[in-house]
């Protein structure tokens, strides 16, 4: 199944060939600050099988984990499109929120639940993991 996405002002653009891997929500920190709300809700995909168009302009951060995450943002609309980590080089993620077509992003799960505010509220049939589980 392949599917796309972009930002909102449609400088940056990606196609996927491939299913995605695993989707999620996240509540740490660091995602609650670049979505400007409780979580933020990605699908991890190859990155052999994204191709992305126009220009990205990335945020280093270092995780709890001690790995460095890197996420990509238009630098035009700001719209965040996608994240890497260095826990896994094969494995990149996009934001849910940039789906062209939402019904692509099925969560499966919700990670560093530990962190996620009361106020935020997730699907509750959704397992829920403290920290990033061991994948």
């Amino acid at each position: 199944m392949a599917f796309s996405g972009g930002c909102l002002c449609g400088a940056v653009r990606y196609e996927c060939q491939a299913e995605p891997i695993l989707a999620m929500h996240c509540q740490c920190e660091d995602c609650r600050k670049t979505s400007a709300t409780g979580h933020s809700s990605k699908l991890a995909v190859p990155k052999a099988a994204l191709n992305i168009s126009g220009e990205l302009k990335f945020y280093e951060t270092s995780g709890d984990s001690g790995n460095t995450v890197r996420r990509g943002f238009c630098p035009i609309c700001g719209s965040h499109i996608y994240a890497e980590s260095s826990a896994f080089d094969e494995i990149g993620a996009v934001s849910a929120s940039s789906l062209d077509d939402v019904s692509v992003f099925q969560p499966s799960m919700v990670v560093y639940a530990s962190s996620g505010p009361a106020w935020d509220y997730l699907d509750p049939q959704l397992p829920k993991f403290p920290k990033m589980p061991v994948m």
